[in-house]
């Protein structure tokens, strides 16, 4: 009897419990608690474009009187990518202007995630110009734009409410043909997409880089990251060392870009909000310097290249050769001195890295050796390698090629020392013979490694002989 009445008040709690949580739910649907909002200003006194317009050209102006505008947030620090800001634009799509607000705040997102529709009165803050971006913040005796403390950010920043708590609409970024279209001071604190970019080879090669570096200790460390498009416009990427995506490895594909632009002095620095904002899902990239050459590919096993039947009026194509800035925008170019035709490349009066191949075909099959002349100028280190592959394809992404270096074999010349050295005269670099083992057809490379700032030696190829 004792264990029926047991099983009976067992069965009967079970049955209330569920009860009472089949209650709570509607529709197998668990509905997310709206976000607080107040109406706590009255309707707006003037648009915001309107009180953007208040701003000096300098310094900043002190909002002595209720001044109500609405906005709508477009950035969020869910990711930690924007740190105690809250930029916002006057209109959910095509705005007029844009606004950034300082608050002594950190997860904004949860009060304000992008699309909250804000109402703002400035009454007590200072409007103007920080750093190349338009601010509104608080009186501060360091900053001329401070941070509005945690506990009075209310005071002066409300949600406007919808039909079921804070409004929150649908941003739809301006969409732009370029970086360069984005370089305008009328879009700073604005949301926008900018299609066909990618990263900067640079970004991906030699090393494959991730949204963040990291210093020697491991610890993360703000980085700006480069990207261009097609139109050859560039602009950089600047990610925060909190950000929470920033040990992800850099897409080497191209797509589309949506950040929030900003402008730290005369620095324009581009802020994504997480990596959804990146789509570089295309797997073809724009390839601003384009490899040239390669229409009549002929693999031999003997020839000996001169340069001379090549016309001073087109530098740098070689149809039977390929010639590809991988970093960097110079080609090989065709050069005459004393009667005699040469290639030459250098990064003198450069910037950043040059990293350029000349691939020319080989048989390898039936070739015993190679041989070339080689001449330098200006020396002030070491920038021909020569490599053989067996795998890359003609006019494809020769980074992907296996290279195998045979620099070693050939001597190459280290004087005369820049900066006033001049020029030496093109010699014999040695003889290389090629491995038996080394079969069917494939490229001889000559790579150029410099940097505008650091190795700039100039170097000359001529009599590329395969027998």
């Amino acid at each position: 009897m004792n264990n029926f009445t047991n099983f009976f008040k067992t069965t009967f709690l079970a049955a209330g419990v569920l009860a009472v949580v089949s209650s709570c739910v509607k529709n197998d649907d668990w509905d997310n608690p709206p976000i607080a909002c107040s109406n706590k200003f009255e309707a707006p006194t003037m648009s915001m474009a309107d009180f953007a317009a208040q701003a000096p050209a300098t310094g900043f102006k002190l909002i002595e009187t209720d001044q109500i505008f609405d906005g709508y947030v477009i950035s969020s620090d869910s990711q930690s990518n924007f740190y105690k800001t809250i930029s916002f634009q006057d209109k959910t799509s095509n705005p007029t202007v844009g606004l950034q607000i300082e608050v002594d705040k950190a997860s904004n997102f949860a009060d304000y995630p992008v699309g909250a529709h804000i109402r703002i009165n400035a009454k007590g803050l200072r409007l103007g110009l920080d750093r190349g971006t338009l601010k509104l913040g608080s009186v501060d005796p360091v900053f001329a734009i401070g941070r509005i403390p945690q506990d009075l950010v209310g005071r002066y920043v409300s949600g406007v409410c919808g039909g079921n708590g804070l409004d929150i609409q649908t941003i739809i970024p301006t969409k732009l043909a370029s970086l360069a279209d984005a370089k305008q001071a009328n879009l700073i604190n604005t949301l926008v997409t900018v299609s066909d970019a990618q990263f900067n080879i640079g970004e991906l090669f030699p090393v494959h880089k991730k949204y963040i570096d990291y210093d020697a200790a491991g610890q993360p460390l703000d980085t700006d990251r480069n990207i261009e498009d097609k139109m050859g416009g560039t602009a950089v990427v600047r990610n925060s060392s909190f950000f929470k995506g920033g040990g992800e490895l850099l897409p080497k594909g191209s797509g589309d870009i949506t950040f929030v632009v900003s402008r730290y002095n005369t620095t324009w620095q581009m802020l994504i909000r997480s990596l959804s904002d990146i789509q570089f899902t295309g797997s073809t990239r724009v390839d601003p310097t384009p490899p040239k050459g390669g229409t009549e590919i002929n693999y031999l096993g003997a020839f000996l290249e001169n340069f001379e039947s090549y016309s001073p009026t087109n530098l740098e194509v070689y149809p039977k050769y390929i010639n590809d800035p991988v970093l960097g925008n110079r080609y090989w170019q065709l050069k005459t001195f004393s009667s005699n035709k040469y290639i030459q490349l250098g990064a003198n009066s450069g910037t950043g890295n040059y990293l350029t191949y000349f691939a020319v075909p080989v048989d390898f099959t039936t070739a015993n050796q190679l041989k070339f002349d080689v001449n330098v100028g200006y020396w002030n280190g070491n920038a021909l390698k020569v490599y053989y592959t067996t795998n890359y394809t003609p006019l494809g992404d020769i980074t992907a090629a296996t290279k195998v270096d045979i620099t070693s074999a050939f001597t190459i010349p280290q004087t005369p020392a820049g900066p006033n050295g001049g020029y030496g005269t093109l010699t014999p670099a040695g003889t290389y013979d090629i491995p038996a083992s080394v079969t069917g057809n494939g490229f001889i490379l000559f790579e150029y490694s410099g940097n505008g700032s650091g190795v700039t030696t100039t170097i000359q190829l001529d009599n590329i002989q395969v027998l």
